[in-house]
């Protein structure tokens, strides 16, 4: 319908297509996931068992927006033949008790005025209601000055017209009018991707704009729906948490002038974190996204959904490149929105992964402490052995002094090592040429 309309280009189409052509085969072969959010954004939840409807009537205004457009034109339609047809009941009574209903003589003399002038059958008292409720007054049929009771009659339809035109009214206006009739203009990416940016692993999706007025104030929030279990055994069927969207502001805002690649770096506290390739279809995860804003031409708030379950995230892949500039403008080439590209990445999760860098990082720095170049003899060098934790690196010829020191303080006879003999003549060598 887009694509008709001119705001999608057509090979925009043939890529979706050929991006459902190109889905694995395990998507297709097991039975279709629930999923809370649908792609289209709708709410994919049945509420069974309700019983106290009534709640329903109290809010009659929404209530009547949230119904489907068939049934909205169906009750429009019957609230106001109702109102006709019940004041058309009470107009023929009246004529029929005050006796203008009776036949009469056209050449015999003119009885009393009547409450409603020309009402002779009910079909008569119908189009006189119908006259009344819509203002067109045609001029044949008029209340007249005889019956109080008619005037007042007549000043209830026209109030109750009233109220029946502005809900009715209202009503259609804010259907026209909703949230979501923006957000079909906001497109995601069918899939999701999880690549490497930065050096960490990153989920990643586009969002664009296919209009070109703004939405203000724009905000983008996700949320992982998942099955959880807590420590005492409780099971929790729909457990929401919040993932922090890649913000130098550490915040949610966005200024949505292009598609955007929307990126959230899995890291320590992410839900994520424990993601890996091979777990992936394995998970019963949701990504539900959420995007909010003002718009700029209405100023009504608006609501765009989707989300994304595993079947639909790609691993070790990202978004091609869609901006371009072109003669002093820049240029969206919306025929590539969904296509990715595989890149290198390893299929490990970002745990492991940290777990794999803090082993190798501990041990390279275990290794410089503890083993390092130290003077050995005449112009020589050695490894010197492990150092203590807290203590700098030692010789390996210091170690050996304290033994000589206390045999000396107890009276024994010194005895001198070559390493020892061999550093105070070199120390001597170098006193002699300083002299």
């Amino acid at each position: 319908m887009l694509a008709r309309k001119g705001l999608l280009p057509d090979g925009f189409l043939l890529t979706r297509l050929a991006e459902d052509q190109n889905q694995p085969n395990r998507s297709r072969a097991k039975s279709q996931r629930a999923r809370f959010i649908t792609k289209t954004g709708s709410c994919n939840v049945a509420h069974k068992n309700i019983r106290e409807q009534g709640r329903f009537l109290q809010d009659v205004f929404t209530t009547m927006v949230d119904l489907k457009w068939q049934h909205s034109f169906l009750i429009f339609t019957s609230a106001f033949l109702c109102s006709w047809m019940l004041f058309a009941m009470v107009w023929w009574l009246l004529a029929f008790a005050h006796g203008d209903l009776e036949p009469r003589d056209l050449d015999a003399e003119p009885g009393p005025v009547p409450c409603v002038t020309a009402i002779h059958s009910f079909t008569s008292a119908f189009l006189f209601s119908i006259e009344v409720q819509v203002t067109i007054g045609f001029g044949g049929r008029m209340v007249t000055e005889e019956c109080p009771v008619a005037i007042i009659v007549l000043i209830i339809q026209n109030i109750l017209g009233l109220i029946i035109n502005a809900v009715m009214l209202g009503c259609v206006f804010m259907k026209t009018a909703q949230a979501n009739r923006r957000a079909e203009t906001l497109i995601f990416s069918r899939n999701a991707v999880i690549a490497t940016r930065n050096g960490r692993p990153t989920f990643m999706f586009r969002v664009g704009d296919l209009r070109k007025s703004m939405i203000i104030s724009a905000t983008v929030q996700l949320q992982v729906i998942r099955r959880t279990v807590t420590a005492e055994g409780e099971v929790i069927p729909v457990c929401q948490l919040d993932i922090q969207v890649e913000n130098p502001l550490r915040s949610n805002g966005i200024f949505l002038v292009s598609p955007l690649i929307i990126s959230h770096t899995i890291e320590r506290g992410s839900p994520l974190y424990e993601l890996s390739a091979q777990s992936l279809a394995s998970e019963d995860l949701e990504i539900i996204v959420i995007l909010e804003g003002v718009v700029e031409t209405t100023g009504i708030s608006m609501q765009a959904r989707t989300s994304y379950t595993p079947e639909e995230i790609l691993w070790g892949r990202r978004f091609v490149s869609i901006l371009t500039e072109e003669d002093g403008h820049y240029c969206v080439d919306y025929s590539k929105f969904g296509n990715t590209v595989p890149v290198r990445m390893s299929s490990l999760s970002a745990k492991e992964l940290d777990q794999t860098r803090g082993v190798q990082e501990g041990t390279s720095d275990t290794q410089l402490q503890g083993w390092g170049l130290v003077r050995a003899g005449r112009g020589g060098f050695r490894r010197g052995g492990r150092a203590c934790e807290g203590s700098a690196p030692q010789p390996w010829y210091a170690q050996s002094e304290k033994p000589n020191k206390e045999a000396e303080q107890k009276g024994q006879k010194k005895t001198v090592q070559l390493e020892v003999i061999g550093r105070q003549v070199e120390e001597d060598e170098l006193g002699d040429v300083s002299d």
